[in-house]
Order: C-alpha cells, then sequence, then structure tokens
C-alpha cells in the first residue's frame, strides 16, 4: 500500500455519492454525456479569491495566470473578481480578448514570436520582456507599427524559491534578463520611447513552504528597490509572483496565505523610498483554481494479475498527465483518489487505478488503499482544477476528448458551462 495526498476538504468529509456543485457525480456524468469528465466548482475558485484578497494589503493585486487552467468559461468567471490575467501565448491572447475583454494583461515567456510581439502590442498587452533580444523585436515591431509598446522587465533574480517545485531563479535561466543587466535596458526602454511598465521578478512555483514564501516576497522588494535607484525612476508595477503551492501529496499541508499577508504589509510598510508610487501585484494559477476541479473516469474492467488488483479505466495520463507523476514529479506519488460512489467507506483492499492507454505509465492511483469498485464505478481524481487537460497529450492513441463542465457560479448557481 502506498499513502495519496489529502482529500480536498470541501469533498473530505462527504459519505456515499460524491456531490459537486449541488449535484451528485452520476447527474454530472449525465450532463456531460459520456466519461471521462472533468467539472469545476467555481464557488471554491470564488472563496479562494476572497480569502486571498482578505489576507492581502490594501490595494495589492491579484493577477491570474491563465495557463494552469484556460477553459474559457472559468476565464469569463473569474475575470470579474481579479485584477489581470497572465499569458504566456497569442493563442492565450486571443482566449482572454474574447472571454476578459479591458481586462489588463501581461504577456510573459522566452520564445515569443515576432508576430505574438506584434499581436500583443497591437493590443495594448504588457511584455514581459526575457532578453536583450527580445525588447530590440519589440521596439522595432512597436515602431513599424507606429504604437509605443508596453514593456515590462522580467528579472532573474539571484535568489530562488526554497522548496519550490519549479525554481525560476538563483541560476543561469532562459527565464528573465538577469538582475544586474535590468538597469541598462530599462534605460534602452526609456530611451526609445516604449512605455516602461515595471517589473516582474518570479523565483519559482509550488512550494508549500510557508516561511520561503515570505522570505522571497522579502527579498523580491529589495531587489525591486535596489533597482528603481539604480534606474533612478520608480517601476509603475511590480509583479511580486506568486510561487504559492497546493497539497498534492501525502504529508502536504497548505500554505497559510494570512501569514504571508502580514508579511507582505510589513515588507511594504518599510520598503524603498524609490518604490513609494509603485504598485504592486501577487500572479497565482494553481492555488486559485487547483483544488476546484474533480477528474471522474469510470471502471471498465477490474483484473487481478499476480495478485495484484487492477482497476481499468476509460480516462488517462491523455488527459491528467499530472496524477501519473509525469509532469515535473521525480518520485511517482499519488494524487488524492476515491471511489466516487463510496465516499467515507472503509478502504478494504490495494488496487492501482490504470487508464485505458498503451503504455505502463498511465498509472493514475498506484497501489492505494480503497472500498471495493467493479465496472461501472466512477473513479474520482481530486486537484484537477490546474495543469490538467490543458497540460496532458490528448492526442496521444487518438482518444476522444473529455468534457469540461463549470458550475457553482455565485451569481447563477443553476448555471452550467460546457466544452
Amino acid at each position: 500500500m502506498k499513502p495519496m495526498g489529502p482529500i480536498p476538504q470541501a469533498f473530505a468529509a462527504q459519505t456515499g455519492m460524491l456531490v459537486i456543485a449541488g449535484k451528485t457525480v452520476e447527474q454530472w456524468a449525465d450532463i456531460a454525456g459520456d466519461t471521462p469528465f472533468f467539472i469545476y466548482d467555481f464557488a471554491m475558485v470564488a472563496a479562494r479569491i476572497t480569502r486571498l484578497r482578505a489576507a492581502l494589503p490594501v490595494g495589492v493585486g491579484i493577477h491570474y495566470a491563465v495557463k494552469a487552467n484556460p477553459f474559457a468559461p472559468l476565464i469569463r468567471a473569474i475575470a470579474p473578481m481579479i485584477d489581470g490575467l497572465d499569458i504566456a501565448s497569442a493563442g492565450e491572447l486571443s482566449l482572454v480578448s474574447t472571454e476578459a475583454p479591458g481586462k489588463p494583461v501581461s504577456f510573459a515567456g522566452p520564445g515569443k514570436r515576432d508576430d505574438e510581439l506584434a499581436a500583443a502590442i497591437s493590443a495594448g498587452v504588457t511584455i514581459n520582456l526575457e532578453s536583450e533580444g527580445e525588447t530590440r523585436r519589440a521596439l522595432a515591431i512597436g515602431e513599424k507599427l507606429g504604437v509605443a509598446p508596453r514593456l515590462a522587465v522580467r528579472v532573474n533574480p539571484s535568489f530562488e524559491l526554497r522548496g519550490s517545485g519549479m525554481r525560476m531563479g538563483g541560476r543561469a535561466s532562459p527565464f528573465g534578463v538577469d538582475a544586474e543587466a535590468v538597469p541598462g535596458l530599462v534605460a534602452m526602454i526609456i530611451a526609445n520611447g516604449a512605455e516602461w511598465r515595471g517589473l516582474h521578478i518570479f523565483a519559482g512555483s509550488q512550494t508549500l513552504n510557508t516561511g520561503a514564501i515570505i522570505e522571497m516576497q522579502a527579498a523580491t522588494l529589495a531587489l525591486a528597490g535596489e533597482l528603481a535607484d539604480s534606474i533612478g525612476a520608480a517601476p509603475p508595477l511590480v509583479n511580486l509572483g506568486g510561487g504559492f503551492g497546493i497539497p498534492y501529496f501525502p504529508g502536504d499541508e497548505p500554505v497559510d496565505v494570512e501569514a504571508i499577508g502580514i508579511a507582505l504589509n510589513d515588507g511594504l510598510a518599510s520598503k524603498s523610498n524609490a518604490l513609494a508610487q509603485t504598485s504592486f501585484v501577487v500572479e497565482l494559477g494553481r492555488w486559485l483554481v487547483g483544488d476546484c476541479g474533480v477528474y471522474l473516469t469510470r471502471v471498465v474492467d477490474r483484473k487481478v494479475s499476480r495478485g495484484e488488483t487492477f482497476l481499468i479505466t476509460d480516462g488517462g495520463l491523455h488527459h491528467q498527465l499530472a496524477a501519473s507523476g509525469n509532469f515535473g514529479t521525480v518520485v511517482k506519488r499519488n494524487y488524492p483518489v476515491a471511489v466516487a460512489g463510496l465516499m467515507g467507506a472503509t478502504a478494504v483492499e490495494t488496487a492501482t487505478i490504470v487508464g485505458c492507454l498503451c503504455t505502463p505509465l498511465d498509472r493514475l492511483a498506484d497501489q492505494v488503499e480503497l472500498p471495493v469498485a467493479t465496472a461501472g464505478d466512477l473513479i474520482a481524481i481530486f486537484m484537477a482544477g490546474a495543469y490538467g487537460l490543458s497540460a496532458s497529450p490528448t492526442a496521444f492513441l487518438g482518444h476522444a476528448l473529455p468534457t469540461e463542465l463549470l458550475a457553482g457560479l455565485r451569481d447563477n448557481p443553476n448555471a452550467i458551462f460546457t466544452s
């Protein structure tokens, strides 16, 4: 037997058939028309945003990183509750232009093509520059278009976020401009008549170490102040990044956002005078939406091989790559899973949940303790709201795409949006 991660509190105390946003998962399966499918409960997202607003210092904005979950109805629902959106491609630019018109947008990523830069400049998007070469291309494209581009500089800091799943600072990197080169690059931006929009300082992601996040934010404020002094001008905006992790695996504990907010408030109160006119935002993706999603897949076969029980489902890593352990994890650990019709029931057997793909990589849960499940039962894989479908190899082996459903809107609780 191998342990699994903690089931989110919104679901952990349930018994019997799992209920999400007021309906049982079998009812959701009828609405989806087939399995597998994803269901996102927006009420959980709204609660996250409300909690974060209360924790953060007054005036600190919240940006949503679209890459975490680009489902169009989710973008449309989340936009009124946040202050901006962060994108990483022309496709995401098109999405947010349609689903969140008029919302401030910033564009990061180390390999922006000229056509992407042109589209972003034309749309008034802030481009987070990743290199001197990209800066020169953006300036030339802006001149050709007759538009002063809005340019921020993504900084590659000398520090990293301790305990982060993906470290983005403290080393040579394709992401961002090395901190010592930033003042000269900003001088170039201003001298060429572009609109300098500030700094984006991102040191890592997916850490559950509250103290490390507090340290990172303090170091980020200090670095922003030093850069402002060197530049001789206050950055209009400093994006403090995010890094807030969520508990996927056994032993994981959630970050304390209230403690982070208190420390950030103290840090802003004592920030450099050079930042007196600067605005600040945090940029989060998975922390806002990760726990709102559940991936439901149906058992199509139950077999025993050399004494080991396998539950074979109609889903798999082509929809939920991260749960299979093939998206950024070194050691396979189990996401929280459940037999969706037997919530709260006693676990009486050890079983391995696998998908339908013809590869041994397609393991959604490895030797977990469960109630007895048979063909026809639904399996729930939790923490599926971020880096799920859009981060999975959906074309692999030619299986159909799953349906995505969004429910739980506060102003229209009976509304259901589907892909």
